[in-house]
């Protein structure tokens, strides 16, 4: 586009491997209340799935096809898609400081985007005396709108914060905590007749965001007895409570949520679960207790945090094609033959 910036520029330039190794990289330097929230984030907003929508022939078509429902626009939720992130806090300030990087920016400059990433937070950690470790995620999420939603739908943005006072000054080492608090069981509770109860978290900026769960029951039969809102009314996903749930058999991938804490209190991801969630296009992973899962098939055995995505759909098989006809349209590249003498090399 005529009107693109250089940052834009950029930033159209870095595909799904380039944004996966920048991860990679920043990951070290994320404070522990962001690391893992700041790649859920990621695998709520892929690239991949922007892309394909945006190169589209028929869009609304495609949305059909890999049957999206819920808010999968970013460019809708600019402000709040990352309210999970305990740096959702500096918003404002980081929002503003990508902006002034972004008019400033000078393609001759070859920075990479973990450097510029980097240079970003740290700036606004030393203006806000802010610990730079915790303005790395969310400046992370801000290039990503950027390149996903344009800059001039970026600035446009009112660059608000959606928490209370409250739940806003709660330090990242108070969160932790509460991460890693156990449900107690009474007096009895080290009897193995008793039934065991465990608390589900599904916004920790809300205290009543929460419900109580049986031992060995999956995150989403807990979710279904909270009558304690309008659940459709928030999001008509959420027929049966918080968590959006169709078939209870990981068939149709509504369910999937990210675990921010406690994945290790999860089963592990069965044959089934973790076949799925690939076909879904949720996560590629192998881990036995990766940060993303289907909630009708992971099993309680402690407190677990977890965020709801705003949409869900399938899409994985879809990306699949797409890469595997994007490779069989590329022809291998032959060397011309050289003037000097021929011979023939046997492989």
């Amino acid at each position: 586009m005529s009107n693109e910036t250089s940052f834009e520029t950029f930033l159209g330039q870095q595909n799904e491997e380039a944004w996966a190794s920048a991860l990679a990289t920043l990951l070290r330097s994320i404070h522990e209340v962001d690391r893992t929230a700041t790649q859920i984030w990621f695998a709520f907003y892929p690239l991949s799935l922007f892309s394909a929508l945006r190169d589209a022939d028929d869009r609304d078509q495609l949305v059909q096809q890999l049957l999206l429902q819920g808010d999968y626009e970013l460019k809708d939720q600019i402000d709040r898609s990352h309210r999970f992130l305990y740096g959702h806090r500096f918003w404002p300030q980081i929002r503003k400081a990508v902006a002034a990087h972004a008019d400033s920016f000078a393609e001759s400059a070859h920075t990479s985007l973990p450097d510029q990433i980097f240079t970003v937070a740290r700036a606004v950690a030393q203006q806000s005396k802010t610990d730079e470790s915790l303005l790395v995620g969310i400046t992370a999420v801000a290039f990503m709108t950027v390149q996903q939603t344009g800059l001039d739908a970026f600035k446009a943005a009112p660059g608000t914060i959606g928490i209370d006072k409250k739940h806003a000054k709660k330090s990242p080492e108070q969160i932790l905590r509460d991460r890693a608090k156990v449900d107690s069981q009474g007096l009895l509770g080290f009897l193995k007749t008793v039934n065991k109860q465990f608390t589900v978290t599904h916004d920790e900026n809300d205290n009543q965001a929460n419900y109580k769960l049986n031992e060995g029951q999956d995150l989403a039969w807990g979710a279904a007895e909270d009558r304690s809102r309008d659940w459709v009314a928030i999001d008509p996903r959420r027929m049966e409570g918080p968590i959006p749930v169709e078939c209870r058999s990981a068939s149709c991938g509504t369910c999937w949520v990210g675990v921010v804490g406690g994945a290790e209190r999860l089963s592990d991801v069965g044959v089934r679960e973790g076949k799925k969630i690939k076909e879904f296009g949720y996560i590629d992973s192998v881990e036995p207790k990766p940060l993303i899962r289907l909630a009708c098939q992971a099993l309680a055995q402690g407190a677990v945090s977890v965020v709801i995505p705003p949409w869900n759909g399938q899409f994985g098989k879809y990306l699949k094609s797409l890469k595997r006809d994007q490779s069989e349209h590329v022809s291998p590249i032959r060397e011309a033959p050289s003037e000097a003498p021929r011979k023939e090399t046997l492989n």
